[in-house]
């Protein structure tokens, strides 16, 4: 015979009945409640019931003690065990997964065949442009990284049913909830609900102010919930105005989030929106377009001339360095030719460089160059003789 629940016991199955993870599933045509045996075992080792208290011990010290004690709440019936039998899918449904799956492989193998066909009537032309478009395609997606679709897991169903041996173990084993004691969250939002119900059937016996201000406030709601409803239906008939006056180019929008799947500040922002669709509009998008494309062109031309550019100054930096020995003396031999001649320009360029020369010296000068030619003259002749 099992006796009634102690107090102790109530309070240990209430906490776990509100703190343990629990699914809830059909059994036996009845919506029920189930929890797993593992996580019932750690989340009364986390309750306060596993904390030692001054000169008591604690009740819960190891997993086992916790099974012990859930064997005892399952004999006083606040839960049982249960027995988890996976869904088989009937005969009919296989065949018919399989016969659509031969349809759908014969409808492939027919599409294939009509591309293979059409792709042969096609023209040069086509082709070339179909490639253009490819090639930009593979662009846009070098940008991106490519997603792998991902395969939709398919949960496998299964149904409850009760077990032939009541014992509660330590593991993935299931129980079903007997024990459905009211939440206090529950109990008071029904005790709130009563005592509004209660008020509002006494209304007459409210006293005078009372009656008055719960009038005017029943008034201003009732304002506020037209106005939206006005709001709504006049943005509607502003966009229909605007856009048979423009012929559909402009979609004119007052408060276009106000009957949108947001929060009340949100559908109040933004206040109007504006968008032209007209030819003007298709061409912007279209120089939009050539533009990027033009964009794409331009940076790849560049990167191959700069990569020329590399090429090219890698070689003359190869040649410079192998001509660095003769070219030392040749810049060794022409360095004084260049001193010299700036000097001279130098010198010719200041006009106060200059020295008074007396008609003495100037004769004298004269003299020494008409010497300087006849020796000049008397070198060339010799060699002539000496010849003959």
């Amino acid at each position: 015979e099992v006796g009634e629940p102690f107090k102790e016991e109530k309070a240990v199955a209430k906490y776990l009945r509100f703190n343990c993870p629990t699914k809830s599933t059909n059994m036996m045509g009845h919506r029920v409640d189930y929890f797993i045996a593992s996580k019932a075992v750690d989340c009364l080792l986390d309750s306060k019931w596993a904390k030692a208290k001054k000169g008591e011990e604690a009740l819960f010290t190891t997993r086992e003690s916790v099974v012990d004690y859930c064997n005892r709440l399952l004999k006083k019936q606040f839960f049982h065990r249960a027995l988890k039998v996976m869904k088989m899918k009937p005969d009919k449904d296989i065949k018919k997964e399989k016969e659509k799956g031969k349809a759908e492989s014969g409808k492939e193998e027919e599409k294939k065949s009509k591309k293979e066909s059409g792709k042969d009537e096609k023209t040069k032309k086509e082709k070339e442009k179909e490639k253009k478009k490819d090639g930009e395609k593979e662009e846009c997606k070098k940008d991106e990284t490519p997603g792998t679709p991902k395969k939709k897991e398919t949960k496998r169903k299964f149904k409850l049913e009760p077990h032939e041996d009541q014992v509660f173990l330590d593991g993935n084993e299931v129980y079903v909830w007997i024990y459905d004691p009211v939440h206090f969250k529950t109990f008071a939002m029904g005790l709130v609900l009563v005592i509004a119900v209660i008020a509002a059937t006494l209304f007459p016996l409210w006293p005078a102010e009372m009656r008055v201000g719960v009038y005017y406030l029943s008034v201003g709601a009732g304002c506020f919930v037209a106005s939206i409803l006005l709001l709504a239906v006049a943005r509607c008939i502003l966009f229909l105005i605007i856009w048979l006056i423009t012929g559909g180019r402009h979609h004119f929008w007052f408060l276009p989030n106000l009957t949108a799947d947001v929060g009340f500040i949100d559908s109040f922002r933004p206040l109007y929106t504006h968008e032209y669709k007209g030819p003007k509009a298709d061409l912007k998008k279209e120089e939009k377009s050539e533009s990027k494309k033009q964009q794409k062109y331009d940076s790849e031309e560049k990167s191959d001339s700069e990569k020329k550019e590399e090429e090219d100054g890698k070689t003359e930096g190869a040649r410079s360095s192998g001509t660095e020995g003769s070219g030392g003396e040749r810049h060794s031999d022409t360095d004084s030719d260049r001193r010299e001649d700036d000097r001279s320009q130098h010198s010719s360029g200041n006009g106060n460089d200059f020295e008074m020369i007396t008609k003495e010296e100037l004769e004298q000068q004269t003299d020494e160059g008409d010497c300087g030619e006849e020796e000049e003259e008397d070198t060339e002749s010799r060699p002539s003789h000496e010849t003959s």
